[in-house]
């Protein structure tokens, strides 16, 4: 009898015991339909989405994760990424001196991105710059100079703008939009280009190519871009036709004043930038002994366009719309 009540005394005590246990414990066991703890398997919105890879022309480039400092070696770069709403990843860019200075709507971007270097880009500047990533036109980057192998040695992924066809520019601005994980912006982007394009060329359909030879300076004859040159395409969408597009060796060639005058262009399209002026320009032209001789010349049919504008970027339909309304006046002012 004494046996039973210990024994009854002491499942009583571990009973208590047991119940206090249970009311201190701060996470009570869920329910067996509770949902998981979704801020633990929510996973961030770059996990798993790295590394990627993209081919840039005869270069393969793998990013292990998204590039947080940027170097843009080249206008037409830099407002790619302002275009892409990748600006604030930018700590330097180069070839300010080639620039007229960014379009409007992205003025405010491009403008507070530090200069690297004014003018074109130098080792010193690159290597010292704590960059992870370079976006650079192929003339800013190459075998002289800033060289990719060395500054790859240093940490920094590079892709080289180089873009001859409006297709390869436009998987440029896919394959970036691919490395910095906004493929949506880029996709959008592109598309608007396209439709922007296809705008122009409804307007200008059935019209008569117009000549055009494109004066970027003169001296002992014209440099000029050639065939193979991306400006070449932007002109041809615009319902122009190149004089000297029959030269590919090189896309920036020189061609004689003579040569210039046998082929009797319509128009002479100039390129803005730092110096000579445009103006210099056409005093150059029109006091030139045999280009003065050309009809466009007499009758003071010139165009402008932006150096900047003319390279593989962001200003495909921009170029396009703006050389369009130059080369056919009358149809542009009509609509108008």
């Amino acid at each position: 009898m004494k046996m039973r009540r210990i024994l009854g005394i002491f499942l009583a005590c571990a009973l208590a015991l047991a119940l206090l246990a249970g009311c201190g414990s701060s996470e009570p066991a869920p329910a067996p339909d509770a949902p998981a703890d979704t801020a633990a398997d929510t996973a961030a919105p770059e996990e798993g989405y790295y590394p990627v890879t993209v081919q840039d022309y005869d270069r393969t480039v793998t990013v292990e994760q998204r590039p947080e400092k940027v170097l843009t070696l080249g206008p037409n770069c830099t407002e790619l990424f302002a275009a892409l709403g990748l600006g604030d990843l930018v700590i330097g860019r180069s070839l300010v001196n080639h620039s007229r200075g960014p379009l409007p709507e992205y003025a405010d971007i491009v403008n507070n991105i530090p200069e690297l270097n004014h003018s074109s880009a130098t080792r010193e500047a690159v290597l010292s710059s704590g960059a992870d990533f370079i976006y650079a036109i192929d003339w800013e980057i190459g075998e002289e100079g800033v060289v990719i192998d060395e500054v790859e040695s240093y940490g920094m992924n590079v892709y080289v703008n180089s873009a001859t066809t409006m297709e390869e520019q436009y998987q440029e601005i896919m394959d970036i939009g691919k490395i910095f994980n906004v493929e949506d912006e880029a996709a959008a982007f592109v598309q608007d280009q396209k439709d922007r394009i296809a705008a122009v060329q409804d307007k200008i359909a059935g019209q008569e190519p117009v000549k055009v030879l494109i004066y970027d300076s003169g001296n002992d004859g014209v440099f000029t871009c050639s065939g193979s040159n991306f400006e070449t395409l932007l002109v041809e969408l615009a319902g122009g036709k190149n004089i000297f597009d029959d030269i590919t060796e090189r896309q920036w060639v020189t061609v004689s004043y003579e040569e210039v005058l046998a082929r009797d262009p319509d128009i002479i399209l100039i390129h803005d930038y730092d110096s000579p002026s445009v103006e210099e320009k056409i005093v150059e032209i029109t006091t030139n002994p045999v280009l003065s001789q050309l009809d466009c010349v007499k009758n003071q049919r010139f165009a402008t366009i932006e150096l900047e504008s003319v390279l593989p970027g962001d200003r495909m339909a921009y170029a396009v719309e703006k050389m369009a309304a130059d080369f056919y006046p009358d149809l542009f002012e009509a609509a108008e």
